[in-house]
C-alpha cells in the first residue's frame, strides 16, 4: 500500500482518535479497491446494510481463510473449540444462533435481561462507591472493564465465590485482542494467554456438567439443557458459545461506556441533561451507537459469487471490509451525521450490524450502558477529561479509549 493509501489510513494508529475524516475521504469512492489481492472497502450505509442481508456474502472461517491474509483479520485461537456461530453461515449459524437466543432473551426467555436491571444498577453503585474519596479515576480500569465481565458472571451463573479468579482468566485474554499487546508480546504474555485460555475452558465445562446435573436459573443451565426443535448443543458448542458472548459481549460493551461518557463529556449540556432526566438514557445510547459505534467495520466477509455493487463487479472469494462507521455519518442517510444528537428522531444505525449476524448480546449491551451513564452523570460532581483525546488501543475494529481518566469534585450518593 502506498503512503497515502486510504486503507492504510484506516488502519494507522494515528488516525484512531479520529478516524472520521478518513471515513469521510472514504465515501467519495462508495467500493474501493486499491491494489490487487487488497479488500474491496463499503463505506455507504444504503450498500452496507444491503450485503449484511446478502447471502452471497460469507462471514465463515473456512471462507475467509481461502481469502488469504488480511491485516485486519488476527488469528483466534480458541483453545481447540469448534468455531462460535460468528464465524458460520446458515444453515449450522441459523441451528446455534436459534438455540443460544432461546436462552439469552424472546421470546423463550423475554425477561432474561431486563430481569438483571436492579442486579446491573447493583454492580453499578458498588464500583461508583468503590471511587471512596478519590477525586480522579481512570474510567477504562476502574468501571467499564470491570462492569461487564462481572454482568457476564452472573448471566452465566459462575458463583460469586469464583468472580475474582474469572476474571483473572478474562483479563489476559481480553488484552490479546489488542493488535498492539500482541505485537510487542514476548513469549510470557502468549503463554500466560494460552494458559488463561486453557483454565477458563476447563472451569467453564466443569460448570456445565454441574448444570447438566443441576440445572439453575442461568443462562449456562438453559445452554446445556435446552432440547427444542433444533436438538441439543454439543458440550462443544455450550462452551464456543459462551466463550464468544464473554469476549465479545465484553470488548463492545466496554467500549460503548468509555466512547459513550468521552463524547457526554465533549458535550457537558448533555451530560447534564442526563443528569436531570435519565429517561433520556435510551435515545441517547442509540445515537453513541451511530454517533462513537464501539465496532467500526466489519472485516470478517467474503463473496461466494461475484457479485456487483454499485456497478463494481467483486469477484468470488474477494474479501469485503464494511466500514459501519463510515454507513453511520453517512449524509445520503442522516441529517447532519456530524453532530451528536441524542434528540435524532431516527437512529437506525450500524452499530450493532444488521442481518443475520446482528450482536447476539445488543439487548444487554444496550441495558448495560444506559444504567452506567445514567449513574455517572447523576453521581459525579462536575466530571472532567484529563487529556483529550485519550490514549487508544491500537485495535482499529474494535475502538475505543485505552485509559479514560477523569477528575470531579465528589460522589453523590
Amino acid at each position: 500500500m502506498t503512503q497515502d493509501s486510504i486503507v492504510r489510513r484506516i488502519t494507522d494508529f494515528a488516525s484512531r482518535a479520529d478516524p472520521y475524516p478518513v471515513y469521510r475521504e472514504l465515501r467519495g469512492t462508495p467500493v474501493l479497491h486499491e491494489e490487487e489481492g487488497g479488500p474491496y472497502v463499503i463505506s455507504s450505509y444504503w450498500d452496507i446494510e444491503a450485503l449484511l442481508h446478502d447471502p452471497q456474502i460469507s462471514s465463515d472461517a473456512a471462507n475467509l481463510a481461502a481469502a488469504g491474509d488480511d491485516v485486519l483479520l488476527q488469528s483466534e485461537e480458541t483453545g481447540g473449540l469448534p468455531p462460535s456461530f460468528l464465524r458460520l453461515d446458515p444453515p449450522e449459524h441459523d441451528r446455534l444462533r436459534r438455540m443460544a437466543n432461546s436462552a439469552f432473551g424472546p421470546p423463550h426467555r423475554p425477561r432474561r435481561i431486563d430481569g438483571m436491571r436492579g442486579e446491573l444498577r447493583e454492580i453499578v453503585t458498588g464500583l461508583i462507591d468503590g471511587f471512596g474519596d478519590a477525586r480522579g479515576i481512570d474510567l477504562v480500569d476502574q468501571f467499564a472493564y470491570p462492569f461487564p465481565v462481572t454482568v457476564i458472571c452472573r448471566l452465566l451463573g459462575v458463583p460469586r465465590e469464583d468472580e475474582p479468579r474469572f476474571r483473572a482468566w478474562v483479563d489476559p485474554l481480553v488484552a490479546s485482542l489488542d493488535p498492539g499487546t500482541r505485537q510487542g508480546a514476548d513469549e510470557e504474555f502468549a503463554r500466560t494467554a494460552r494458559e488463561a485460555r486453557m483454565q477458563l475452558g476447563m472451569y467453564l465445562a466443569g460448570l456445565a456438567e454441574e448444570r447438566a446435573k443441576e440445572p439453575r436459573d442461568d443462562l449456562l443451565s438453559d445452554l446445556v439443557n435446552s432440547r427444542g426443535p433444533d436438538g441439543a448443543m454439543t458440550m462443544m458448542e455450550v462452551l464456543s458459545t459462551s466463550v464468544l458472548l464473554l469476549i465479545a459481549g465484553h470488548e463492545t460493551t466496554v467500549n460503548l461506556i468509555t466512547n459513550g461518557m468521552l463524547t457526554l463529556l465533549r458535550h457537558p449540556d448533555v451530560l447534564e441533561r442526563l443528569r436531570h432526566e435519565p429517561e433520556l438514557a435510551p435515545r441517547l445510547v442509540e445515537e453513541l451507537l451511530r454517533y462513537e459505534p464501539p465496532v467500526q467495520l466489519v472485516p470478517q466477509r467474503t463473496c461466494i459469487t461475484d457479485i456487483e455493487v454499485r456497478g463494481v463487479t467483486i469477484p468470488k472469494g474477494s474479501r469485503i471490509w464494511l466500514v459501519l462507521a463510515a454507513g453511520n455519518r453517512d449524509p445520503e442517510r442522516f441529517k447532519d451525521p456530524e453532530r451528536f444528537d441524542p434528540d435524532r428522531e431516527d437512529i437506525q444505525h450500524l452499530g450493532f450490524g444488521s442481518g443475520i449476524h446482528i450482536c447476539f448480546g445488543a439487548p444487554l449491551a444496550r441495558l448495560e450502558t444506559q444504567i452506567a451513564l445514567t449513574e455517572l452523570a447523576r453521581r459525579l460532581e462536575n466530571p472532567c477529561l484529563v487529556q483529550d483525546p485519550p490514549p487508544y488501543r491500537e485495535n482499529a475494529v474494535l475502538r475505543g479509549p485505552r485509559h479514560l481518566e477523569i477528575t470531579f469534585d465528589g460522589v453523590r450518593p
